[in-house]
C-alpha cells in the first residue's frame, strides 16, 4: 500500500511534466508565422469567384481569369517568386467568410466589399477598388428607381451587400435569392424577377454584354470599397498584403490590372472612379 502511495505522486508528476512539454511544443508550432507556413507549403491559397466576369471567372480553357485573379497572381509572384504558385480556390459570395475561418484559403479576393458586419468576422487589408450597388432590368420594363421594386421581386446573390442593403433599408421588397451569379442573371432573363440588385461594376459589365437590358440605377446607397481579407487575427499576412499594395502603388500596378482585365468592358471613363492605387483612398 505504501509503495502504491509513493508511485501515485510520481505518476502524476510525470503526467504534468509531459503536459507542460507538450504545451511548449504546441506553442513553438503556433509561433510560426503564417507567411512562413505559406512559404513552406510552396503555395498560397486564394479564394476567387468562378462566375463573376470580369472580376473572377473560369475561361473556356478552365483557367482562372479576371481583375482579382490578375492581382492575386502578382501577390504569389512577390511572396513566392512565381505567379504560378497560387492555388485558386473557387468560392461563392455566401462562403467567403467560412472559407477563411476554416483555413481553406489564406486570402479572399472574391470582389469582397468591406462592411462593418464583415469586419467582426475577418480582417480586411487596405482596399484596391471602389464600388456601389446598381440595378439592372429589361429594356421593356426598366427600373429607374428603387421604389419601383416595391411589389416586385428583386433578384440578389446570397451573402452580398445587395442582400444586406435591401433587408435593412427596404424590407418590403421581396428578394429572390440565389447562390451563384450565373443563377441571378438566368433568373432575370427568364423573367422570374423584375431586376437584379448587385454591385454596379457587375451589372454595368453584364448589361454591356447582354443587349436588351439596362442599368436604370447605376449608383444605389453609399460608396464602398473592395479589399483582400484574411482570417481574423492573421496580422502577419495582413501586414504583408498592406505593404505589398503600397509597393504596387509605386508602379501603378492596379491601373495596369484594370487595363488588362477591365478596360475592354468599362473603357477609360470608369478607371479613376473604380481604381484605388497603393491601398489608399485619395
Amino acid at each position: 500500500m505504501n509503495k502504491i502511495k509513493r508511485i501515485i505522486p510520481l505518476v502524476v508528476s510525470i503526467v504534468l511534466a509531459l503536459g507542460v512539454l507538450a504545451g511548449c511544443g504546441s506553442n513553438t508550432s503556433n509561433n510560426k508565422s503564417s507567411i512562413d507556413e505559406i512559404k513552406e507549403r510552396g503555395k498560397i491559397k486564394i479564394g476567387v469567384f468562378s462566375d463573376k466576369n470580369p472580376f473572377g471567372y473560369v475561361d473556356a480553357d478552365g483557367k482562372n481569369q479576371g481583375f482579382d485573379v490578375y492581382i492575386a497572381k502578382r501577390f504569389a509572384k512577390d511572396l513566392l517568386g512565381d505567379e504560378s504558385k497560387v492555388e485558386f480556390v473557387l468560392v461563392d459570395a455566401a462562403s467567403r467568410v467560412a472559407y477563411l475561418e476554416s483555413n481553406k484559403v489564406d486570402i479572399i479576393m472574391a470582389n469582397f466589399t468591406v462592411t462593418e458586419d464583415r469586419k467582426q468576422k475577418v480582417d480586411f487589408a487596405n482596399p484596391y477598388m471602389k464600388v456601389s450597388l446598381g440595378i439592372v432590368s429589361p429594356d421593356s420594363a426598366p427600373i429607374t428607381s428603387i421604389d419601383q421594386l416595391k411589389g416586385k421581386k428583386a433578384i440578389v446573390a446570397k451573402g452580398t451587400t445587395a442582400e444586406t442593403y435591401l433587408t435593412k433599408n427596404y424590407p418590403d421588397i421581396e428578394q429572390l435569392k440565389f447562390e451563384q451569379y450565373t443563377e441571378i442573371f438566368e433568373a432575370l432573363k427568364d423573367g422570374r424577377g423584375a431586376a437584379i440588385v448587385n454591385d454596379n461594376t457587375e451589372v454595368i459589365a453584364w448589361a454591356k454584354q447582354n443587349p436588351g437590358f439596362t442599368v436604370g440605377v447605376p449608383s444605389l446607397g453609399g460608396q464602398d470599397t473592395i479589399a483582400p481579407a484574411v482570417k481574423k487575427g492573421n496580422k502577419d499576412l495582413l501586414d504583408w498584403i498592406n505593404n505589398e499594395l503600397t509597393a504596387l502603388g509605386k508602379e501603378n500596378f492596379i491601373h495596369k490590372a484594370y487595363d488588362a482585365t477591365l478596360a475592354d468592358v468599362y473603357g477609360e471613363d470608369y478607371k479613376e472612379s473604380l481604381v484605388i492605387e497603393g491601398g489608399k483612398l485619395e
